[in-house]
């Protein structure tokens, strides 16, 4: 049980998503939006997941930090770009798309900063 919750936690932004689709059907709200932001949260985790095996494996210090700002730049392009994409389609989709995307990066970034490992100790001083 305790390994499921913390799998959970690991996921939130991904479970943000899922609840979030019924509260678009009750509301009313455009599914467009919220299809392409699922899509492009989605790719760009499994985007992530590649490129980080690949920063793993990383022969040098450049290639290492290649994989990382690589990463970081092409996932934020990726779902502003889907995020656009879906307001030239239909503008209230768009907004409902960039309005959720901003809900499930609020979610992942605390969920990530809450759950990094912490290596860092102080030395009492005498």
């Amino acid at each position: 049980m305790t390994a499921l919750l913390s799998a959970l936690g690991r996921r939130l932004d991904v479970l943000a998503l899922v609840v979030a689709l019924p509260v678009f059907i009750a509301a009313g709200f455009p599914l467009l939006g919220w299809a392409g932001t699922t899509v492009a949260w989605i790719g760009q985790l499994a985007l992530q997941a590649t490129l980080d095996r690949r920063a793993q494996t990383a022969e040098d210090t450049r290639q290492l930090f290649g994989y990382i700002a690589g990463s970081l730049i092409g996932r934020s392009w990726m779902l502003a770009l889907v995020i656009f994409a879906v307001g030239i389609i239909d503008r209230p989709a768009g907004l409902a798309a960039a309005v959720l995307a901003l809900v499930v990066f609020t979610i992942y970034l605390v969920t990530s900063l809450i759950s990094r490992p912490t290596t860092h100790t102080t030395e009492p001083t005498a």
